[in-house]
Formats: C-alpha cells, structure tokens, sequence
C-alpha cells in the first residue's frame, strides 16, 4: 500500500503532459507550405541536355593497325542527361549545375508550365559545379531572389525544389544541418557547401533550395550516399557564390575568374595550435608563399596563421578560397591573422593569377619531329587552369598531338630535357628535338614523378 501511495504522489509531480488536440481554425488546419511552393516553383525548371561523345578505337593513332580496324569505328553517339535549373532574372538568366549542362550540345529547359526554350551556357566551372544558363528569347520570367547564404544558420527550414528521377517537379523539406562542408561533395565539385537534410536525389542537382521566406539559399549537387539513395546528407552551393557566377557572366566572362592567393596552407589543428601560439585550434597556416602573391604583398610571411577573410572564419584552405572567390577580382579583402601570437589585420588585394613569365605558347607545325605538340611556358595562370604545384616552373604539354602520345607525352606533362640539353622555353623544343633525332630521349615530370621515354622517329 505504501509503495502504491508512493507512485501516485510521483506522478501528481510529473507535469501535465502535451494536450493532444486537432486543429481549432481553418488557418490551422491550412497552416503549410503550400503558398511558398506555390510561389517559388515556378521560377524552378527542367533541364533536357545532349551532348554528342566521340569514342574512340585504341588502334585510332597507329597508322598500322588503324587500317585493319578502320571499318570497327565506333560512331559519335548522343549522350542525354537530367536536372534542374533555378531562374535568378525575369530575362531568363538560369543557373544549375556544370555536370548537368557541362559540354552540351543541345540544352532545353522546361518551365512548369510546360513551356520550353532553347538555352546557352554563358559560363560554366566544373571544379565549382555551377553554370549559368540564357534562355532564347525569354521576357518576363518568374525567378527567384538571392540571399546572402552568409545569413544562413544551422537549424533553419529549407525546402529543396528540383525533378529527381524525371517523375516530375518534387519538393522536399528538410533544415539546414551544417556550414562551411568542404571536401565532402561528389564528382569534380569541390569547396564550401550548406548540408542538408532535405531529400535531394538524381535529376534534384541544380534545383534550389529555399528558404521560408522564398529565397535562393543554395543550388543543390550532390549526396552523402554509400546505397546510391538519399540519406539525408545532401550539399549546396551556397548562394553567394552564385552571385559572382551571375556577375561574371552578365559580364561577358565565359569562364569563372577566381582570385589567386599564390600560397600553400594547412588547417591548424589542436598539435599545431599550441606551436604556433594560438590559444584555440583555427586557421589556416601559411606553408609557402609566391614572391608574386598578394598576401605577401599585404606583409604575410610563411607561419603566419589566416583567421578570417571579411570577418569570417576559414578553417580550411577551400573555405579561405570560397570567400576570396565571392569579395571577388578587383576588390579588397580583410584579412585577420595572426603572427608571432599576435591578431593582425591586413587588406589583401584579389588578383587573377599573373602571366608573369609570358606563356609564349607555340603549336609545332606538320614538318616538325612531333607535329601537333603544343607548349606553354609555365606560370601562376597556367599552373592555375591545370593544377600544377605553385613553385611548378618548366615548359607544360598542353596538347601532346597524335605522334607526341604514341611517343608516351600526356597533357599536363613538363618537359625537362631532351637529350641531354635542357628545356626552358616552348621554343628549345623544336630545336632539340630536331637535334636528337632519329633517337629520342625526353626526360619529362609528371605530377612529382620523373619520367624518361625513349623512342625512334
């Protein structure tokens, strides 16, 4: 009896639970997300893009075998993809992903209404995944406004808007589950991503993502995924890097211009911190700089740490290079860092990567040892478009030709010798080449391996 008293007075102690009731208007029981939809959708369209792909016999640069197996050609073929685009102007401005319209053909894009127009690419970048689109002859258009995704908090709705699948028009709705994701998107795409858990699917890419009050926060692009399904962790480019896409491209700039920082940096971890005299684990720390870079030019040195670029914190050299890439070229950005165990600010200018020295680029003609092999001298621009190592220097191979790949020469490749005699400019080649021949030895790096091949002309 005693123990029946004493369940009853713990649970007069509980408080009341949640009441349990239906909706007690008819503006509850409309209460959805229904007007935004509504509104936003169809400013959300559909992408039809072809694009022709030319395969190839690996017999096609033999002159040999190329005869026995000419008639085994393969055929140009039409490969088709689908995806979404989100309109950002009332003349038809559209933006979606690169790997959806990236090298097409053809491109249509379907409106809600069933309406289509025929589209170009302005400007796509496939390492940002973002293209901005022109539709023909479009006025009018329904399109939704930009927010500054620098406003975004983890927590808030979002409602993700695109076509996954190709069933039709679909939205999802989910909140913002984290910031400043880098590293962690699918394909070429890589930086600074809003996650999500918003379902986002294949045919989703490029559809937006929104927030409550019908804003562009994001351009969806890729999933966390080991199923190939949705499980909830999905990525968005943040829209104020779309911003500079739409800016660059109503400019006139057919392909995206990222500011370059001309260093090499590292996270700051918690091992590093203590070393570096920091009192949190932050930052990223300067590992080498170029005597041409604009950070060493606004009085950076190797070991100091960059905290923040306008005010925000970078952690990661992509988020340091997301918003260098949205101050954009031409301005200044504030940059806070620490030297010596002292906090520091200095305005650092956003440069395109100089042309210093000049490419001096040369395409070696139908009399040469290796027609058809094009060079370039390298820089910070060259090593830029491909990748290189900022302290690469040499003669890059921007297209080896037919006789310069059967020779084992791939693009990206830089040459160092020939035969012995050094390479320092595109037009040493031609030269040497011509000296060495008949027998050929070119001594080459690619990536941080060295290379010799050796071959008879």
């Amino acid at each position: 009896m005693r123990i029946l008293t004493a369940c009853l007075l713990v649970l007069l102690a509980l408080p009341a639970a949640a009441e349990t009731r239906v909706p007690q208007s008819q503006a509850e029981v409309q209460l959805s997300f229904v007007p935004l939809v509504k509104e936003a959708a169809p400013a959300v369209v559909n992408i039809y893009a072809s694009r022709v792909v030319q395969t190839r016999s690996p017999f096609a640069d033999d002159p040999f075998f190329n005869n026995f197996f000419n008639e085994f050609q393969s055929r140009p073929r039409v490969q088709n993809s689908l995806g979404s685009g989100v309109i950002l102007s009332a003349d038809g401005i559209v933006v979606s992903n690169y790997h959806v319209v990236g090298q097409a053909t053809e491109i249509r894009v379907v409106l809600n209404d069933r309406r289509e127009y025929a589209a170009e690419v302005l400007l796509g970048d496939e390492e940002s995944d973002l293209a901005i689109l022109k539709l023909e002859d479009a006025t009018d258009m329904p399109f939704l406004p930009l927010r500054d995704s620098d406003t975004v908090e983890v927590g808030e709705l979002v409602l993700a808007i695109g076509n996954p699948f190709g069933v039709g028009q679909t939205v999802t709705s989910g909140i913002v589950s984290g910031l400043a994701r880098s590293g962690t998107a699918t394909g070429n795409a890589r930086g600074y991503f809003i996650q999500t858990d918003a379902a986002i699917n294949p045919g989703n890419s490029g559809g937006a993502l929104l927030d409550v009050t019908g804003h562009l926060v994001g351009v969806n692009t890729s999933i966390l995924t080991r199923s190939g399904g949705s499980n909830g962790i999905g990525f968005a480019i943040p829209s104020a890097l779309v911003a500079q896409f739409v800016d660059q491209a109503k400019a006139g700039e057919t392909r995206f211009q990222r500011p370059w920082a001309g260093l090499t940096g590292q996270p700051v971890d918690a091992d590093l911190s203590g070393s570096l005299g920091l009192r949190l684990p932050g930052g990223v720390v300067i590992a080498d700089l170029h005597p041409e870079s604009p950070f060493a030019k606004a009085g950076l040195q190797v070991g100091d740490v960059v905290l923040a670029v306008d005010g925000q914190p970078v952690n990661t050299p992509p988020e340091m290079l997301f918003r260098m890439s949205i101050r954009g070229l031409g301005h200044m950005a504030r940059v806070t860092y620490a030297s010596g165990g002292e906090e520091r600010e200095a305005e650092v200018a956003m440069i395109a990567p100089p042309e210093v020295p000049a490419r001096a680029a040369i395409n070696l003609g139908k009399d040469a040892v290796l027609p058809g092999l094009a060079l370039s001298r390298v820089n910070p621009a060259v090593a830029a478009d491909y990748g290189l190592p900022m302290d690469a220097e040499g003669v890059l191979v921007t297209d080896p030709g037919p006789w310069g790949a059967r020779a084992g020469l791939r693009e990206g490749d830089i040459l160092r010798s020939i035969n012995g005699t050094a390479i320092e400019a595109p037009a040493d080649v031609d030269r040497a080449l011509r000296r060495a021949a008949p027998r050929v030895a070119i001594e080459a790096e690619r990536g941080r391996r060295r290379l010799l091949l050796r071959f008879r002309v």
